[in-house]
């Protein structure tokens, strides 16, 4: 591996990290992230010197990231029903930039708030919340005075911070509240689901139109309670038809996959204190193909009605 080769593998890693925030989907992330690293491949080849390859391919990051949000605003305004990120499992990642620190910065619910801000706010939040850049650093990335920046700053975190209340909790009481609430819906035990939930917890899905989803998000602890005590023992008493848990999107989840371990869905749940606060289930195939072979849904759910 030549040197070139060696920083771009060095690079790779930190420009998806800040895409996938920025965009919230794994395919435009990568897109980004092969274009940015093009250019940077190309410059050096030239022979022209640069002082910092990171502060290059993430001001190129960025800013294709800026762009895509602007054109990709159209596509999620004519999505049909709930739009969700993809899903990314996380609990196999060794790179710092998926350590605990930022594990927040990557949560469904948390990339669902910021698809409400503009490209630019989201692009300032992200580099400086999230990666520690400071305001000039960040000026000169997205092109604005550091003035511009540090209103962008405040006006997104504060309106993040309205909608995302934060308390602590421990892996190991996630990850406890996690399997409760698992073992609960697979038995379809109502009650159960109800302890763990808080009353005004969220329920969103995502199939995209494309396979049998809930349409609009359900709020309120009897209902969401009653829709996963009913949905997942139908789930998982399809033939061969299996789920496990797992890291999704740093907070905790489950994948679900049929009898050749073909992805079906993936399911996160969003933490706060001692309760369960919001439910995203993705099982959308365009959003789940990153993660390995995408089941057949629908022939599935038609096999099960014709016997």
């Amino acid at each position: 591996m030549t040197d070139h080769e060696h920083l771009l593998d060095e690079l790779r890693p930190v420009s998806f990290a800040i895409a996938y925030r920025m965009l919230g989907t794994v395919s435009e992330a990568e897109d980004i992230v092969q274009e940015a690293l093009l250019r940077l491949h190309q410059v050096l080849d030239t022979g022209e010197e640069i002082g910092s390859p990171h502060a290059y391919v993430t001001t190129v990051t960025t800013r294709l990231a800026i762009n895509e949000l602007n054109t990709a605003r159209a596509r999620r305004e004519s999505y049909v029903g709930d739009w969700l990120p993809e899903p990314i499992i996380t609990d196999t990642r060794a790179d710092p930039s998926w350590q605990a620190e930022t594990a927040d910065s990557l949560s469904l619910a948390v990339l669902v708030l910021l698809e409400s801000l503009s490209p630019e706010q989201r692009a300032v939040l992200v580099l400086h919340d999230v990666f520690d850049y400071g305001y000039p650093e960040v000026a000169k990335i997205v092109g604005k005075s550091e003035d511009t920046v540090r209103q962008l700053a405040s006006r997104a975190r504060r309106h993040v911070a309205e909608r995302r209340p934060r308390f602590q909790t421990t892996r190991e009481q996630r990850d406890e509240l996690a399997r409760l609430f698992f073992a609960a819906a697979e038995t379809g035990d109502l009650a159960g689901l109800e302890r763990l939930l808080t009353h005004d917890v969220e329920l969103t899905g995502d199939g995209g139109g494309k396979v049998p989803a809930q349409v609009r998000t359900l709020r309120g602890r009897a209902r969401v309670a009653s829709a996963v005590a009913r949905a997942i023992p139908v789930l998982t008493a399809f033939p061969g038809v299996s789920w496990r848990p797992v890291e999704v999107n740093g907070g905790a989840g489950a994948i679900f996959v049929d009898g050749r371990q073909h992805v079906i869905g993936v399911m996160a749940l969003d933490i706060v204190g001692d309760q369960i606060t919001g439910i995203q289930g993705v099982v959308n195939p365009d959003k789940l193909a990153h993660l390995g072979p995408v089941a057949d849904l629908n022939s599935l759910l038609k096999s099960v009605r014709s016997t």
